[in-house]
């Protein structure tokens, strides 16, 4: 339990946990589980499988489906949606990461030389 929290932490707390099955997730994105199928295909999500093989979303998922809609909706084919989202995600951990860099005093290294 969190530090002067009363309430225990479930897995609902998760973003990771997978607690949305596919129709649900689908209503909520306000699309069709076939786009959700064709997210997995191109391998942006891959939900996890309750026991009897049905697909389960986390939060976090949804939320990555939901960019990947917001770019379709603007015409961008879906394959297309799938590697942007993955180069936005790759560019803020580059930028997290060189951030981490400056604070602790280091310079990235040029790639240009005198």
């Amino acid at each position: 339990m969190p530090l002067g929290s009363s309430r225990a932490v479930t897995p609902l707390d998760d973003d990771d946990y997978p607690a949305y099955t596919m129709g649900r997730a689908a209503d909520m994105l306000g699309t069709t589980p076939a786009f959700l199928r064709a997210l997995g295909e191109h391998r942006l999500i891959t939900p996890l499988r309750s026991e009897g093989g049905h697909r389960r979303y986390s939060r976090y998922q949804l939320r990555i489906a939901a960019r990947a809609r917001e770019l379709v909706d603007q015409g961008t084919p879906i394959e297309a949606a799938c590697r942007i989202i993955v180069l936005e995600d790759q560019l803020e951990e580059a930028q997290r990461i060189n951030e981490q860099m400056r604070a602790q005093g280091a310079e990235p290294q040029s790639k240009t030389s005198a």
